[in-house]
């Protein structure tokens, strides 16, 4: 069971990349106060967390509205994992998640709220972690286990807030290449779960067509 939970938090984590979004994290909060700074990360890991529960929890209900299938989220899950981990590799994650320097700009000329966007969402909770998340709410439907994914989310998300927390001191130590060098490395991870979701989805829909 314990396995069970902590490989939830490895997947999850290497998924989300919490330490690929600080270098955006240092940009958009490197003029503001410590207090607002640290009110911010606490602020962005409990929208990371709500967003996270709430498509772990609806997601059946979000797939039966639609008409789909979970075969199709898992392939679909899959290959939107592809592109967030060859993202992660290449050094575009920024990019790929919907972040630019018009958003910077914004956000230090207006001094905007930024914990639920871009922070929360898109940076963090995607729909990689999403389709992942309501995946394994289909592939799981024994309640402990579902239980078991719920705390690994609570989990991530305090991560998420050590992560932004310490983020100009992490900044400091690794510097970019070193979070990159970090990034590149769950892109691989993230590349390897994106296959297997892919796989799986393939296997069952090719299962039920016989």
């Amino acid at each position: 069971m314990m396995d069970f939970f902590f490989a939830t938090i490895f997947s999850l984590f290497s998924i989300v990349d919490p330490p690929g979004a600080i270098p955006v994290y240092v940009a958009l909060t490197s003029d503001r106060p410590l207090h607002e700074r640290n009110k911010i990360a606490l602020q962005t890991s409990l929208y990371f967390l709500l967003i996270l529960l709430a498509f772990f929890i609806a997601g059946n209900y979000i797939l039966s509205f639609f008409g789909l299938t979970i075969h199709a989220l898992r392939i679909a899950g899959g290959m939107t994992l592809l592109i967030s981990g060859f993202g992660l590799m290449s050094g575009k994650f920024a990019k790929r998640r919907g972040y630019d320097k018009e958003v910077e700009k914004q956000a230090h000329e207006n001094k905007q709220d930024i914990a639920f966007s871009p922070m929360a969402m898109p940076m963090l909770s995607g729909p990689g972690s999403i389709s992942y998340l309501i995946t394994q709410y289909n592939h799981h439907p024994d309640w402990s286990d579902r239980w078991m994914i719920g705390a690994a989310i609570l989990a991530v998300a305090f991560l998420v807030w050590l992560c932004l927390r310490m983020a100009p001191v992490l900044f400091k130590i690794f510097g970019s290449g070193g979070l990159n060098a970090i990034a590149r490395i769950m892109g691989f991870i993230v590349i390897a779960i994106g296959v297997q979701f892919i796989v799986d989805g393939l296997v069952h829909l090719v299962m039920e067509m016989r």
